[in-house]
């Protein structure tokens, strides 16, 4: 892996990815799919090429899927959203 490109892709992951992603709202392949290329667009506009994308593409993936599967941290957010949806099937609505 291009040592600019990891650092930068490290960086990114840090930034925009939270531990304690929530599989019952979206899988972890599917939130890793997601933020994947959502880094990989925001590294065509951070001057990286197409090339240097594609070449790092199978390394970096396999990164953002841990960061997301990373569990460490309660995401209070996703328990909030939980809770309501919860309660809203009880009510019925």
């Amino acid at each position: 892996m291009s040592n600019r490109f990891r650092m930068w892709a490290k960086t990114w992951i840090e930034e925009n990815i939270s531990p304690g992603a929530n599989p019952d709202i979206e899988s972890y392949e599917v939130k890793a799919k997601r933020l994947s290329e959502k880094l990989f667009a925001e590294a065509a506009a951070a001057n990286f090429t197409n090339f240097e994308t594609e070449e790092e593409r199978e390394r970096v993936t396999p990164l953002v899927l841990a960061a997301v599967s990373d569990s460490r941290d309660f995401d209070i957010d996703a328990y909030h959203l939980k809770s309501q949806l919860a309660q809203e099937n009880e009510d019925g609505d």
